[in-house]
């Protein structure tokens, strides 16, 4: 990671995760579900503090922080994790664009020296700290807009894959640390 996205220990952060050639491999539960599940075990497990969030079909936004950890520890090893599962449920679930998508996820890992067989994740993870409430507030409703901008629901809380229902005080896919 350059020095423009150094993670300081105990900061927030607006953090950006995006698959590989932008593919769209969140489109079915069933790998969606593998990304909020490596969330809730980063959370119980890892130290993450997550303050918001949003799965969209080709990427991943958080505003997270660490507590008591390496946030670029936590980012890796959930990288590192969501890949292989991601590409193993690829292997054995039905998937219609199963070569498709192995073919694409392979062909990233061969640009790679870090890499061997298949890469899901773009290197880094875009990490801005959130030094002031104006930038919270502007990434929070970034965050929040979006499955709304891409005309998927007409209001944020009502994406399953978001923390947006956690602002409206309703429940959400997982527990989030609001922020003020």
């Amino acid at each position: 990671m350059g020095l423009k996205n150094r993670i300081i220990p105990s900061s927030l952060y607006f953090l950006t995760m995006t698959v590989v050639d932008w593919v769209d491999v969140f489109t079915r539960p069933v790998y969606k579900h593998i990304v909020v599940d490596a969330l809730k075990f980063c959370q119980e497990k890892k130290g993450l503090k997550l303050c918001a969030w949003v799965l969209m079909s080709n990427h991943l936004h958080l505003i997270a922080a660490a507590e008591g950890k390496n946030l670029s520890d936590i980012v890796r090893d959930f990288k590192q994790f969501t890949s292989r599962k991601i590409i193993a449920t690829i292997q054995e679930e039905p998937e219609s664009r199963r070569q498709w998508l192995l073919h694409r996820f392979e062909f990233n890992a061969h640009l790679s020296t870090k890499v061997r067989h298949y890469k899901v994740w773009q290197e880094g993870n875009e990490a801005k700290e959130l030094l002031s409430n104006t930038f919270i507030d502007q990434k929070l409703d970034y965050i929040h807009q979006n499955p709304v901008r891409a005309e998927w629901v007409n209001e944020p809380e009502h994406y399953r894959y978001s923390s947006a229902a956690n602002y409206a005080d309703l429940p959400g896919l997982l527990e989030v640390a609001l922020l003020d």
